[in-house]
């Protein structure tokens, strides 16, 4: 799985606050109906056993697709659940920590604001990067946003694939094409209403459309 991450692009990041009628699982499987390349599990409310039984259930739907699930922030749960790798900010634990913890066969994605920050999760085995926010966004209020060329910069800086992140839905997508990113990470975007398979099919014609192979 880690030699397709060049053609992630569309990495769907799971909030089942936002959801009504459906379970995380079913919510999940229909991201993937409509398009999605990856799965993270990024649950902030959950903790304990009921994160381990939500990484459980919607492992066991990515598995059915043969897409990949990453866990956020928790490199002890991915080992556990046998989830295919996680992804960690600048104040979570360190990539060489991480590392020595899933060793080499698994994914780990790493959020960079910078080139700095970029090059240093390339020289210790990353896989990609998480760059934003691209704009403002809910899901992570302290998230600060980042000038768009910081994109630019990024890409020449590293050869690893760039994933933005941050408020991005169709109405400003297109605002990051051209930028060498390869992908998108979207939360609410994808399951802030009913229609998630609908919301997924959307979003990936036009990561398509704006992004680089």
């Amino acid at each position: 799985m880690k030699n397709d991450l060049k053609n992630i692009k569309l990495y769907a990041i799971t909030d089942s606050g936002l959801l009504k009628n459906k379970s995380l699982g079913e919510a999940v499987r229909e991201a993937i109906l409509g398009g999605a390349d990856m799965i993270q599990l990024r649950e902030k409310n959950a903790s304990g056993e009921e994160l381990r039984k939500l990484a459980k259930e919607v492992l066991e739907v990515t598995r059915e697709y043969n897409i990949p699930l990453i866990i956020n922030d928790d490199p002890e749960l991915c080992a556990e659940v046998g989830a295919d790798g996680v992804h960690i900010g600048q104040n979570d634990m360190d990539i060489i920590s991480a590392r020595r913890i899933l060793g080499n066969d698994k994914i780990i994605g790493v959020s960079a604001k910078t080139a700095e920050q970029a090059v240093y999760a390339e020289k210790n085995g990353a896989d990609y990067i998480g760059v934003g926010a691209a704009f403002g966004t809910d899901s992570k209020k302290d998230a600060a946003c980042i000038p768009h060329e910081m994109y630019s910069i990024i890409r020449n800086a590293v050869s690893l694939p760039i994933i933005a992140i941050g408020g991005i839905n169709k109405y400003n997508i297109e605002a990051l094409k051209g930028l060498g990113i390869n992908g998108a990470a979207v939360i609410s975007a994808i399951f802030g209403n009913e229609n998630i398979e609908g919301n997924s099919k959307e979003l990936k014609l036009l990561c398509e459309m704006f992004f680089d192979d």
